[in-house]
């Protein structure tokens, strides 16, 4: 997959980011979100923070993938996630 940047408005907490595209004259809709995971929220909040994000993603939404791991402040770090699409012949199920 090839990238673009879009500068996203910065808000103090969650975001939901509905963005639809043309590539090749194809319409696809993309479905983003940005979390903020607080380090007290972990059992060990004082151990390693990379174990941390994984105790946190753990108890997350299975339909939605990280799609970005932000720059993480002394109080959170802000994670991005992606919708994981559903194929057409799911739906029809």
């Amino acid at each position: 997959m090839s990238y673009i940047a879009i500068p996203i408005p910065q808000d103090g907490g969650k975001q939901d980011i509905q963005i639809d595209v043309t590539v090749n004259n194809q319409k696809q809709s993309l479905h983003y979100k940005v979390e903020l995971f607080y380090w007290d929220e972990c059992q060990n909040p004082k151990g390693h923070r990379a174990d941390c994000i994984s105790e946190l993603l753990a108890k997350h939404d299975p339909s939605w993938t990280v799609y970005y791991i932000g720059a993480p402040t002394d109080d959170f770090v802000p994670i991005t996630f992606i919708q994981k699409k559903i194929s057409p012949s799911l739906h029809s199920l």
